[in-house]
């Protein structure tokens, strides 16, 4: 059976093959062990990796989008009806984040930090 480490909050934080003090004894097919477990696997994050730079990609694009049809190379109509909706729907979530972090950041150079793994801390 293998034992687990857990933080404050009841959450595992590692995962051992023998006893040690403050370990507690799970099931090998424990929900909570194995959320861990696939959680904190090399696919896991390598997956989590690449999502992060897709999402960065977009902000590429979005951005020389905007910098072609500043620059009159290709105009917005150019763009399929479907594209059109989806690129507004982004320029104002954009615009709404940006007057957020304006509204609670009354420092200079102080962002409002991204969510934690879990979703906490945002917000």
């Amino acid at each position: 059976m293998p034992y687990v480490m857990r933080n404050a909050d009841g959450r595992i934080i590692a995962v051992l093959s023998e006893h040690v003090e403050g370990a507690d004894m799970v099931a090998a097919h424990d929900s909570e062990l194995t959320e861990f477990l696939q959680a904190d696997s090399p696919e896991s994050r390598a997956q989590r990796e690449l999502v992060e730079s897709d999402l960065g990609i977009v902000r590429v694009l979005e951005d020389l989008i905007d910098v072609l049809i500043q620059r009159g190379h290709i105009m917005f109509t150019d763009f399929p009806e479907q594209a059109q909706r989806k690129l507004l729907a982004r320029r104002g979530l954009r615009k709404e984040f940006s007057y957020m972090d304006d509204l609670f950041n009354d420092e200079e150079g102080v962002d409002i930090p991204p969510p934690d793994e879990d979703g906490e801390g945002f917000l």
